[in-house]
């Protein structure tokens, strides 16, 4: 009897860790970092390279085009941009639709 007891609670654990590990992301919708470039930045060669961390998505867009990212989660792409300033915004959609977005102000000189 203490063994059904014993293994019945193991089974318990084992359901509610496995449902609280799947619920994370639920809970803590997209998380989006930009490693680059910083806000305010300045580029004397009009080369920008973007990159940046998203956890917990299901796409990662820079100015509504898509970025890929790896199994981590990392994503990296290069621009070129013309003199003066640019307003870039980066979006990260989960699987329920729920979105974070970043911007960054960057000038070319």
């Amino acid at each position: 009897m203490d063994f059904l007891k014993v293994f019945t609670a193991l089974i318990l654990i084992t359901v509610f860790v496995y449902g609280a590990h799947e619920a994370i992301p639920l809970i803590v919708g997209p998380q989006l970092t930009v490693s680059t470039p910083k806000n305010s930045e300045s580029f004397y060669n009009g080369l920008i390279t973007i990159s940046g961390t998203a956890v917990h998505t299901k796409s990662v867009s820079l100015d509504g085009g898509p970025l890929l990212t790896d199994q981590y989660g990392h994503f990296e792409t290069t621009l070129t941009l013309p003199r003066g300033g640019a307003i870039l915004t980066l979006t990260a959609t989960d699987r329920f639709g729920r979105t974070v977005k970043e911007q960054r102000s960057v000038f070319v000189n």
